[in-house]
């Protein structure tokens, strides 16, 4: 048997290629859209990818098995009770994909969803009777199981599906043998659940000891654990959940669609006429000089988790981004299902350096802060993190607006004071102080290196 995790960190995103050596046929399980690395390491294997698995329909990505089954002619297995555009092979409950010496069996485990299932990988040359590794999608997670209110938009009940998970978790799950290996589709930071471990992989035994979902309680009990304080589910959760079901376009086809330069009158024109303009660069460089009502979200973070969150998908979207990163940028907004980018600015990011016109914001670092704090006129300071790292540590006398809920409470940030943002590092702050800019916000700054170096340099802060 050959087993390749993969994990795509700026969506906290596992998937998993196994393969069988005799048969040199392979599965690709919850496949991210960009395709091109599981067939590329299957060649370099001897391996055919026959086979393409969701363990359920993804709320946080769209999938890449259309695009695997297009470039490789593989079959689309989806849970029994699932529904969908497309052709595929139903899995109940116990049914089996066979490869040569290596055996996939389905279980279904609602919960997170009504048609999760679960994937136990069997290597038979190891053990006939016994899986090796259990696949568990979004149903049990190191740490934590998967959030049941996800469906809500589709008229299922969380309580309804928290109480099947409870189900799932002590009856199939509690089941398998302590030795087997759990491997999820999501990894800390994922808002599928609430608190995902940073390991990306346990045992059943390890998580029936040390995961709350295991423990004993009454099914009621779980429900509540289950659905209270779930992170933020970004709006565009449901729109990539039911894009999983139907049929749509390639993300090859749309890149060929998609990349398309064009001058920097257009990318303005487009500002003017309400379009989003999505400027990638680092804060450091979008701080310098961007072109007035640009958006910043960043490339080296969780650029599409946040993309999806902040931007509203029935606008049009532009790219501006450092020349040879146009790609990246398209690529990682269809990672979500953003497929609705018309185009770049030919040249790239640097063919707006000397454009009259062009707006800007400071930035200070710790000391700088600290003593415009100490002055008789002090800025303004908007903390733009989650309401749980403001409880740990924040500074005295801030506001407190997390980045998802800017956009609609803008109008409460004043208007007659210098604003000073800052965030845990310094991302979300210039998304922030764009986010500002674009709503009229002239005196802006961020904190370079966020409330971390804030503490690093022996500020105070305050506890709630």
């Amino acid at each position: 048997m050959i087993f390749k995790p993969y994990y795509l960190g700026c969506l906290s995103h596992a998937s998993y290629l196994v393969g069988d050596e005799a048969s040199r046929s392979a599965v690709i399980v919850d496949p991210q859209r960009d395709v091109g690395g599981y067939i590329a390491d299957a060649a370099d294997l001897g391996l055919s990818i026959r086979h393409v698995i969701l363990t359920h329909f993804h709320a946080d990505f769209v999938a890449g098995h259309l695009e695997l089954a297009a470039a490789t002619g593989a079959s689309i297995h989806l849970g029994a009770q699932a529904r969908a555009e497309y052709a595929f092979h139903p899995l109940h409950d116990r049914d089996a994909i066979e490869m040569g010496r290596v055996r996939l069996v389905a279980l279904e485990t609602p919960g997170h969803t009504p048609e999760s299932i679960t994937v136990l990988v069997y290597d038979l040359q190891k053990d006939e009777q016994q899986p090796q590794m259990a696949l568990t999608g979004d149903t049990l997670f190191v740490g934590d199981v998967g959030r049941p209110d996800l469906m809500a938009s589709a008229g299922a009940s969380a309580n309804d599906l928290a109480e099947r998970l409870y189900d799932t978790i002590h009856n199939q799950l509690a089941s398998l043998p302590d030795h087997v290996a759990v491997w999820p589709a999501h990894g800390a930071g994922s808002m599928c659940g609430k608190n995902l471990s940073k390991e990306r992989s346990s045992t059943i035994g390890a998580q029936k000891q040390s995961n709350w979902a295991f423990k004993t309680m009454t099914k009621a009990e779980f429900a509540r654990e289950a659905t209270s304080d779930l992170p933020l589910q970004p709006a565009y959760f449901g729109f990539a959940a039911d894009l999983n079901r139907r049929r749509r376009p390639t993300l090859g086809v749309l890149l060929e669609r998609e990349l398309v330069a064009v001058p920097i009158e257009r990318i303005l024109s487009a500002i003017q006429g309400g379009d989003t303009v999505l400027d990638v660069r680092e804060p450091d460089d979008f701080a310098r000089g961007h072109l007035a009502g640009s958006i910043n979200i960043g490339l080296s973070g969780k650029y599409a988790s946040w993309a999806g969150i902040l931007l509203d998908r029935e606008k049009t979207i532009w790219i501006v981004a450092p020349s040879g990163k146009e790609t990246e940028a398209v690529m990682r907004l269809g990672r979500i299902g953003f497929d609705h980018v018309a185009g770049y600015l030919e040249g790239g990011s640097a063919s707006i350096a000397g454009l009259a016109g062009l707006a800007s914001f400071g930035r200070k670092n710790a000391d700088e802060l600290a003593a415009a704090l100490a002055s008789k006129s002090p800025p303004h300071v908007l903390d733009v993190r989650a309401q749980n790292e403001w409880n740990e540590k924040h500074i005295d006398g801030a506001q407190l607006v997390p980045l998802d809920q800017l956009e609609a409470r803008v109008a409460k940030v004043p208007r007659d004071k210098r604003i000073v943002v800052h965030c845990a590092g310094g991302y979300r702050s210039s998304i922030a102080a764009s986010i500002l800019m674009k709503h009229g916000h002239a005196d802006v700054a961020d904190l370079i290196g966020g409330i971390g170096a804030w503490v690093a340099a022996d500020k105070p802060t305050v506890r709630t």
